[in-house]
């Protein structure tokens, strides 16, 4: 081990067929949850608020053209809500294709968010669907589903609009680098605000499990690392990578100061192509950017299997801090850092 150096760097055919295509007999289901305010709404503010083929179906019980609706062959996730009062209708797992020309649906979302009534209209009796919070034209329901539930909700693309389903937020993630001894890099990032763990270990090699001597001789292909395990929500992958170009020299092949072998090699070991990405575009930064002197060394591989080294070598720094190699080679990287990197440490 020996003391590294220290760089500072740093998104019907028309209406005939839409009766003919739903003239069946289901049995009316009837809810009762409606929200009088958007019910007491006026006629002159729904023709404000919609367009004229949105007022037309929405309000005048019109029906669009079949197989001209903007949702009909839409996939993405995500919620279906009412057009003019943002009623949450359909989930996105319940749409099929039906083949009618109108988008279809085998259930409502549960809650009352939709009421039915009789519809005589044109000499047939069907289910007519509203929405229940503004008593919208939606379509019609049908008891000729092709699922379990049996049921097909009819619905005008024009009674909708969609809320795309929001990725769920990550709050986990883990990162494995190299960069000389891991007791120095394990010590810069435990002190990181979203850093939840810090590991020493081994990783890119062809031995399993392999000791500490044996990755020392430089011949089991391993690299001595640190597995960081992080909120992506509180610190991000480009923080964690400024601080590790911060803490050690990636212009050096297989050494770090007076530590030379193919375990002490810079290497970032990506999970998946948006950590691998992230990694190259960092690197192609600084050199265009010029902020070493010497070509940039450090490589971007995939990530196989990470080692724990025994637990000699974790939390080495903390708990050694009276050590010789922690005085005089640890200590005076840590009080640098946490100066370039105060904003950010726990």
């Amino acid at each position: 081990m020996h003391t590294l150096k220290i760089i500072f760097p740093f998104s019907i055919l028309f209406f005939s067929l839409a009766f003919m295509s739903c003239a069946q007999k289901p049995n009316p289901q009837v809810s009762s949850a409606i929200d009088n305010t958007w019910m007491q709404k006026s006629d002159s503010f729904w023709k404000q608020k919609l367009s004229d083929e949105q007022y037309y179906v929405l309000r005048e019980k019109g029906t669009e053209k079949p197989y001209t609706g903007k949702w009909l062959l839409h996939e993405d996730s995500g919620t279906y809500t009412c057009a003019a009062c943002g009623n949450e209708l359909f989930g996105s797992s319940s749409k099929f294709e039906s083949h009618c020309g109108w988008p279809s649906f085998d259930q409502e979302i549960n809650g009352g968010k939709i009421k039915t009534q009789v519809d005589h209209s044109l000499g047939m009796q069907r289910v007519e669907i509203l929405c229940a919070r503004c008593g919208g034209h939606l379509g019609h329901l049908f008891d000729d589903g092709p699922t379990s539930t049996g049921k097909r909700y009819c619905v005008n693309s024009l009674s909708l609009s969609f809320e795309k389903e929001s990725k769920p937020l990550k709050t986990s993630d883990t990162l494995t680098l190299g960069g000389g001894c891991f007791w120095c890099i394990e010590a810069v990032f435990e002190q990181l605000k979203g850093v939840s763990k810090v590991e020493s270990g081994f990783s890119g090699g062809k031995n399993a499990n392999p000791s500490y001597a044996e990755v020392c001789t430089g011949n089991t292909g391993h690299v001595e690392v640190v597995q960081i395990i992080y909120n992506p929500s509180i610190i991000g992958m480009n923080e964690l990578l400024k601080a590790y170009f911060t803490v050690h020299d990636p212009t050096t092949l297989n050494r770090q100061g007076a530590d030379e072998g193919t375990q002490y090699r810079s290497v970032v070991f990506y999970r998946n192509e948006e950590q691998k990405q992230i990694a190259t575009s960092i690197i192609s930064d600084l050199q265009l950017a010029k902020v070493y002197s010497n070509p940039i060394v450090t490589a971007v591989e995939t990530f196989t299997t990470f080692y724990k080294a025994d637990i000699s070598h974790q939390d080495y720094y903390a708990n050694n801090k009276d050590n010789a190699y922690c005085q005089m080679v640890i200590q005076p990287k840590m009080e640098k850092f946490e100066k370039v990197f105060k904003d950010r440490l726990k």
